[in-house]
């Protein structure tokens, strides 16, 4: 073999072997930011968004649903401490489920989201009003937007059983979509009410949600009857929450 050869071949092995190095020290730093950002971010909201304490707070196995691949959502159980109270045992929840996540490719939500407010209307229906990053932040496509708003709902459905069903707003302001795709203008359910006592023994035939093909409950028709908040939220959620805001 040639000795100019040989001496190329020798150059390229070793660019590929100083190659490797590189990248997986890349890839090191880049998963060392990734902790960083992360535990930036946890001590920012540690300060502007301390843990929400009632005194009705108990210790209770609560069902989180964070992403688990493929676009889908999955409980995870946790120990929480939650209040006796829907509004503020919602407003727990939602702060877990965003700033909890048990690993970053769990997140459904953006970690700069900030839960505006929260209410309940007399009839179960909740508003909950989130931060512009919500929508601005999360990446756009039908499935991190599907998974956001499944684990919301989700999360609300399965341990808080007052809510009937969901308005989801962005800084107090109700959109088409969250980003492009979900879509926000209607209702999303949550828990069935209650059936009359004289047929609390006959079989529930109530059908399933209709579900999109994103796999998110399709928004229902809003109601007609005007409502007051228990909450006491502003004239216009009520307004959009009971079905006469103008779109």
């Amino acid at each position: 073999m040639p000795r100019n050869l040989k001496v190329a071949i020798g150059i390229l092995v070793v660019a590929v072997i100083v190659g490797l190095i590189s990248l997986g020290g890349l890839r090191r730093h880049m998963q060392g930011l990734s902790v960083t950002q992360s535990t930036e971010e946890q001590a920012r909201r540690a300060v502007l968004e301390p843990p929400i304490s009632t005194p009705t707070d108990k210790p209770v196995e609560a069902a989180i649903f964070w992403a688990a691949g493929s676009g889908k959502v999955a409980p995870v159980q946790i120990e929480l401490p939650l209040s006796a109270d829907p509004v503020e045992r919602s407003r727990q929840l939602v702060q877990a489920l965003i700033a909890e996540p048990p690993t970053p490719d769990q997140r459904t939500l953006p970690a700069s989201t900030t839960l505006l407010g929260f209410y309940i209307l007399p009839d179960g229906t909740a508003v909950a009003d989130f931060s512009d990053s919500l929508a601005s932040e999360i990446p756009s496509g039908i499935s991190s937007e599907a998974m956001a708003v499944n684990s919301i709902v989700r999360t609300l459905a399965a341990n808080v059983p007052q809510l009937r069903r969901l308005k989801i707003l962005i800084h107090g302001q109700e959109v088409d979509t969250l980003a492009g795709h979900v879509d926000l203008t209607g209702f999303f359910d949550l828990n069935p009410a209650p059936q009359p006592s004289s047929a609390a023994s006959a079989p529930n035939t109530q059908p399933l949600p209709a579900q999109s093909s994103s796999g998110v409950s399709a928004p229902q028709p809003a109601a007609a009857s005007a409502a007051r908040s228990a909450a006491s939220p502003p004239a216009k959620i009520a307004a959009i929450s009971s079905g006469k805001a103008s779109h």
